[in-house]
């Protein structure tokens, strides 16, 4: 039986929903970047970026490769990318709106004295 299309996306955001997750994905929109540049960026524990990072391997979403001891990852397609934009101005437009609702509450919190 196949998962209609709501819950398989319901399923999708529920996997981006971590912030480690979210901060390599943010950082991956570059490019690739070796495990040891993700640690510096991110200041988690080793092992808690590895688990992090195999539930972005696991899904899909993100590709590694090893040359060596170095394993390199980058977003396994642009798609990532253009979601994680979009998250952004969708919250810049959100906490500008929220922005301006707090102005105006002050301004009317002023004027009522």
């Amino acid at each position: 039986m196949s998962v209609p299309l709501y819950e398989a996306k319901a399923e999708f955001f529920r996997m981006l929903g971590h912030p480690v997750r979210i901060r390599v994905l943010e950082l991956l929109q570059d490019g690739p970047k070796p495990v040891r540049d993700l640690l510096a960026a991110i200041e988690v524990e080793p092992s808690a970026l590895s688990q992090q990072l195999a539930v972005l391997r696991r899904s899909g979403i993100v590709t590694a490769t090893r040359t060596g001891s170095t394993v390199t990852y980058e977003l396994a397609g642009g798609d990532v990318a253009d979601l994680m934009r979009a998250a952004r101005r969708i919250l810049t437009e959100l906490l500008a709106g929220r922005n301006e609702l707090l102005a105006e509450l002050r301004e009317n919190e002023v004027a009522a004295r």
